[in-house]
């Protein structure tokens, strides 16, 4: 018998399974691939793994639909905040959480009843490259990013994207992002590598599009990030932060 807790960051969902007090999975890639899926397993974009770490206040993995494991996720750290409060795994304030891409400070409060995280994101240099005909910026923000412009979000997605995600530029693949410059923030799509489709939000897509926009003078140092499911906040100064919640959807029992 396996507990679980299904939860959602701006409805990128995610299946949690709490590790803290022992090994649950052993063959994690497999069971991503068995239940992310929507027909056939409990359906999400991603498994969360909770569990003690031996220098952070907790660690985090998280696989893929595919079986890959990815870096970190921006969306999946709210979802792990989350959890992680209101199983009293961590209390709120400052906490570091120990992740592929490094040990990752977060400053966790409760605000109107809602678990908040803001989050102190890795951010790389980035550089420009003509690809499928798109002006593409890449990054990297914990994970792979390509961020492009473009006048009108009504676009192929699902066509364009792989081109760009699986370019040899990108050796372990990218996130695409194709982003909306408007008065009051930033509109954004996101095709995420190892879900391969879109989704309805990406916490390190939201901070990778903030970023370049505001290098590139179109945006300011506090940044609205509409994405299909929700908002999120990029605040960029000497530090780039990216700020969101979670949500507990349900919790289950696979037997």
């Amino acid at each position: 018998m396996i507990l679980f807790t299904k939860l959602h960051g701006n409805g990128n969902d995610f299946i949690l399974i709490d590790e803290y007090d022992g090994e649950v999975i052993p063959e994690k890639s497999a069971f991503a691939k068995r239940f992310c899926d929507r027909r056939f397993g409990i359906g999400a974009d991603g498994v969360l793994f909770i569990s003690r770490s031996k220098h952070a206040n907790l660690r985090m993995r998280i696989f893929n639909p595919d079986g890959s494991e990815a870096e970190m996720c921006g969306n999946g750290i709210f979802c792990v905040a989350k959890y992680s409060v209101e199983a009293g795994h961590i209390v709120l304030g400052v906490i570091k959480m120990e992740t592929l891409a490094g040990d990752l400070r977060a400053e966790v409060r409760r605000e109107l009843g809602e678990v908040w995280a803001k989050v102190d994101m890795p951010v790389s240099e980035f550089s420009e490259k003509e690809l499928a005909g798109f002006k593409v910026f890449a990054l990297n923000v914990g994970v792979p990013h390509a961020v492009i412009f473009v006048d009108d979000l009504k676009i192929p997605v699902a066509e364009i994207a792989p081109k760009i995600r699986f370019d040899p530029i990108f050796p372990k693949g990218a996130n695409v992002n194709f982003v909306l410059v408007r008065e009051d923030g930033l509109r954004i799509r996101t095709y995420e590598r190892g879900v391969e489709a879109e989704t309805l939000s990406c916490g390190t897509g939201a901070v990778a599009s903030a970023f370049i926009a505001n290098r590139l003078g179109k945006v300011g140092d506090e940044v609205s990030v509409q994405t299909k499911g929700g908002l999120l906040n990029v605040y960029i100064s000497d530090h780039v932060f990216l700020e969101g919640t979670a949500e507990i959807v349900y919790e289950g029992v696979i037997r």
